[in-house]
């Protein structure tokens, strides 16, 4: 399931890092500390959604 999980959060990182800069970039901040910071939000959160994911399409 490891690497599954880590095929997956490949794919579901750069979707959740994307989102979150575009999502900060529309509200307005456009520093590089925000972009920095969202991006790197978005590859954090990614970690338990892809090991989700991958358990819910074992089970």
């Amino acid at each position: 399931m490891m690497r599954l999980a880590s095929i997956l959060y490949s794919l579901i990182s750069t979707a959740l890092a994307g989102t979150a800069v575009i999502a900060v970039l529309t509200a307005g901040m456009v520093s590089l500390n925000a972009i920095l910071l969202a991006s790197a939000a978005g590859f954090v959160v990614a970690a338990p959604v892809s090991w989700w994911v991958a358990r819910r399409l074992y089970d």
